[in-house]
């Protein structure tokens, strides 16, 4: 099978995959306050993560690209999307473009489409320096996504089984590029160590990509004749890995991504700890089904929901929500407790 074939696949299945709400996110609960003392209008979502300004902390995440018309027709959407609503926008990997020039152009249309807005390249950590360049170079880009995939290559027919050197070629990156680097896990969650790992050479954003949104073990494992099922539950819960990655480093910008699909989840994300929160295969599902108008309305329902919840925490910025007092409970509390994370911490604290 070719890579651009294979790209289908994985937009395919993913589509067909029902999207399920990450139910850690239930185990955040809210303090609630009676005097917020603030109103909607008082309320504002921009904020600033690694030196790039982002009027929003969603954004339009990693997704796809390599795989002919049907993906550059979906990224030249996105990127209307992303244009339209002010959010930032990830491309899927770029190595099939530099692989096979001719599917440059599924990448491109991006910035074509979007030619002043924030657009994150992406690459695998398999990548060098010079090819992280050529990827920047390709769609003008305003910062470098590199995603750590392991259990989606090991479960993948066709994947990789070595990983040996990946540190390396990432520190390498993130000495040799000027803008700013995203490592990103794909649907299984960050660790505290994998991220102390990433803060000893540099990396200063990491995107945890939690279990709980989609699955790649189960979409590769549908490519398998005989499937590696142990994978299809494996990972590290969205909600529990930005709290692991928060508690590394208060220098370290934190995104949240996997299984996000309202603002009330969203608010829950960024006050435990995330700075912003991509979104993907929810977005994807809309596009695919109801089309541009129907996603963009998604887009400013969610910005509405997460500015509601923030008047009535009494936030008016995203820092104030990373202030709002809350109870941690359920699996996601004995978790951090095993893992030496003081829930208690946040319950404590207060926006004024």
């Amino acid at each position: 099978m070719s890579r651009s074939e294979r790209k289908w696949d994985h937009i395919r299945f993913a589509l067909e995959k029902r999207q399920n709400h990450s139910s850690a996110f239930d185990d955040i609960k809210f303090i609630h306050q009676s005097l917020p003392n603030i109103g909607v209008i008082d309320v504002g979502l921009d904020h600033e993560i690694g030196g790039l300004y982002l009027s929003s902390p969603i954004f339009i995440n990693a997704m796809t690209g390599g795989g002919g018309e049907k993906t550059y027709r979906i990224n030249k959407q996105l990127a209307i999307v992303a244009k339209n609503t002010g959010l930032t926008m990830a491309v899927g990997s770029q190595m099939a473009a530099l692989k096979d020039k001719s599917q440059k152009y599924t990448y491109e249309v991006v910035r074509k489409e979007n030619p002043t807005g924030v657009i994150i390249a992406n690459l695998g950590s398999e990548a060098s320096a010079d090819q992280a360049k050529a990827a920047l170079e390709m769609i003008e880009a305003d910062a470098l996504q590199i995603h750590l995939n392991v259990i989606q290559e090991l479960t993948m027919p066709e994947g990789d089984r070595d990983f040996s050197g990946a540190l390396k070629r990432i520190e390498t990156i993130v000495k040799e590029i000027k803008v700013p680097v995203f490592v990103k896990e794909v649907g299984f969650g960050m660790s505290k160590e994998a991220v102390n790992s990433l803060t000893s050479i540099g990396v200063k954003i990491v995107d945890v990509g939690g279990s709980g949104g989609t699955n790649f073990a189960e979409i590769e494992n549908k490519r398998r004749e005989k499937s590696l099922s142990f994978f299809n539950n494996w990972g590290i819960p969205t909600s529990v890995s930005i709290l692991e990655a928060s508690s590394v480093s208060k220098n370290l910008s934190v995104i949240a991504s996997g299984g996000f699909m309202s603002g009330h989840d969203i608010a829950k994300g960024l006050a435990i700890g995330a700075d912003a929160v991509g979104i993907a295969g929810y977005f994807l599902k809309i596009l695919v089904e109801d089309g541009i108008e129907a996603l963009q309305k998604e887009i400013e329902a969610l910005h509405l929901e997460l500015k509601m919840i923030m008047t009535a925490l009494g936030a008016k910025t995203i820092l104030d929500l990373k202030k709002a007092p809350l109870i941690i409970s359920g699996e996601t509390y004995h978790w951090l407790n095993q893992r030496g994370i003081d829930t208690k911490q946040f319950a404590q604290r207060s926006i004024k």
